[in-house]
């Protein structure tokens, strides 16, 4: 019991030293015939923001180009697979757009609720999954610190031509099972 104590005090020290760049999602708000998708970000004890520092949200999906909004110095880029900080390994579809917003800026010392960073989506979707995101801060000791968690991002709809052939190809086992029935 007491070893047990002991490895669950250091792990929780270990949690409260540790610094990094913590998005977090803040709303999926229509808008006109679209969806403004709203990200803020935390930057923890033992942290800073450098040029070059980063996050990414992985497998977001597509967006309406241009739509994106952020704070000063801050810039969007998109791709199909990562960029990534070293050490952390998220799940990462490389058919599904990720976003990420890199810093240029002068150095940002910890701070709570930097936003919104936010994209535009077509249509009216609020539905949200859970996917990745990964970020690198730089340590106000030395070094750079990189993390992953756990993010909300549009759940992915099929598309029309998708859920078309599912029902053709329903409708096409229903009618084989029924005449098997026969």
């Amino acid at each position: 019991m007491k070893k047990t104590l002991v490895l669950l005090s250091c792990l929780i020290a270990v949690a409260v030293v540790r610094g990094d760049i913590i998005p977090s999602f803040l709303n999926a708000t229509p808008s006109g015939g679209n969806t403004v998708w709203a990200y803020q970000i935390d930057i923890t004890s033992d942290a800073k923001i450098t040029t070059g520092d980063f996050f990414t949200i992985y497998d977001f999906g597509p967006f309406i180009a241009g739509s994106n909004v952020q704070p000063s110095g801050w810039t969007l880029s998109s791709s199909l697979v990562g960029p990534t900080p070293s050490g952390v390994v998220p799940p990462d579809d490389p058919k599904v757009l990720n976003l990420t917003w890199t810093y240029s800026g002068p150095t940002i010392s910890t701070s709570s609720g930097i936003g919104p960073f936010s994209v535009t989506i077509a249509g009216t979707q609020t539905n949200t999954f859970r996917s990745y995101f990964a970020a690198q801060a730089t340590s106000n000791m030395s070094g750079k610190l990189n993390n992953v968690g756990r993010i909300s991002v549009p759940a992915p709809i099929p598309e029309p031509t998708t859920l078309s052939l599912l029902a053709l190809g329903a409708t096409g086992a229903a009618i084989r099972a029924l005449r098997r029935r026969k």
